[in-house]
């Protein structure tokens, strides 16, 4: 599942945007560093509420463990400064998250996958049409959350799997292979996709996870489009 992260525009446009290798390689080894220290911040908080108030942690396990940092922010024992405090970082936190989650796919939804089939947009256009794109994401993100009965986690989860199946393959033998083609990353993401799907509708509880069988499934789309389409230039010009 952690490979499914690597895609993900956080780790990846930090990447991107660096002067050098060694600025990138710094910068996603202290990113990982931090992402551990603030992992620690809700799990101290929520063993602090177990030592608090032991029945609300016992009630909330049985029912919702997510409603057992906010049901403890909002006891009386935390000041209302605190509470203030606690829920403005959290509203920060997700509007931070939701804007830069929707903005990295749909700007390269966008300039990778549209743009080519409308070759003389101008960039006025392109701009327009980006906001149509992160307008038509929003819609569909909130319809799935709305309808949904998986927890934050899942939904985190789900989307690492997304990502996976669909871009790790591509992306890895595009920066590392010399035969990676077009046609191969296309086959890959098509590939991974279905067959993860498939399984998750058919044999989820299988002997192998749907997201691993998804991602054989674009290694061999990306082996087999990129040493077809080789063999095919290679006839073609003999």
């Amino acid at each position: 599942m952690m490979l499914g992260s690597i895609p993900q525009q956080d780790v990846f446009q930090r990447v991107q945007s660096a002067k050098d290798e060694n600025t990138a390689a710094r910068s996603s080894i202290l990113g990982g560093v931090l992402y551990f220290g603030f992992a620690f911040i809700p799990m101290f908080l929520a063993y602090s509420a177990s030592l608090i108030d032991p029945k609300m942690v016992a009630e909330n396990l049985d029912k919702d463990p997510q409603l057992i940092l906010p049901n403890l922010i909002l006891s009386p024992v935390v000041p209302v400064f605190a509470q203030i405090m606690f829920f403005g970082a959290l509203l920060s936190a997700i509007k931070s998250c939701a804007s830069a989650t929707l903005l990295a796919p749909s700007v390269s939804f966008s300039e990778n996958i549209l743009r080519p089939f409308f070759r003389g947009i101008t960039d006025a256009q392109f701009l327009r049409l980006m906001r149509v794109v992160v307008v038509g994401f929003t819609c569909m993100v909130t319809f799935f959350a709305l309808n949904s009965d998986a927890s934050i986690y899942q939904m985190v989860e789900n989307a690492y799997k997304v990502t996976l199946v669909g871009a790790f393959v591509p992306l890895v033998c595009g920066l590392y292979w010399k035969r990676a083609t077009n046609l191969g990353a296309t086959l890959a993401v098509i590939l991974g996709l279905v067959v993860w799907i498939g399984m998750e509708f058919y044999n989820r509880d299988g002997l192998v996870p749907p997201q691993l069988a998804g991602l054989i499934a674009s290694f061999g789309g990306m082996i087999v489009g990129s040493l077809a389409l080789r063999t095919m230039q290679r006839e073609a010009t003999t």
